[in-house]
């Protein structure tokens, strides 16, 4: 069974997507983060808010942008 994605926040999500998956933050206006990373196959990005707890469709929704597959990020969780 894949691993399950678990709420965390945002400034942990961020964490997580620099240190692990590559990105690297770009720019932040008010609480909200834009990461950014380039591949060999362009460029992805993702706008993370830095909320005290993300809800689980919120993170899915980054990780959709990113590029990411949940159950990697769930494996860094």
């Amino acid at each position: 069974m894949p691993a399950q994605l678990k709420k965390i926040s945002g400034k942990e999500c961020v964490k997580i997507l620099c240190n692990k998956f590559g990105f690297a933050a770009k720019r932040q206006k008010g609480s909200h983060v834009f990461l950014i990373r380039e591949t060999s196959e362009g460029r992805d990005a993702g706008v993370v808010p830095l909320h005290s707890e993300l809800k689980i469709g919120t993170l899915k929704g980054i990780l959709e942008l990113a590029h990411v597959k949940e159950e990697d990020f769930a494996a860094f969780q």
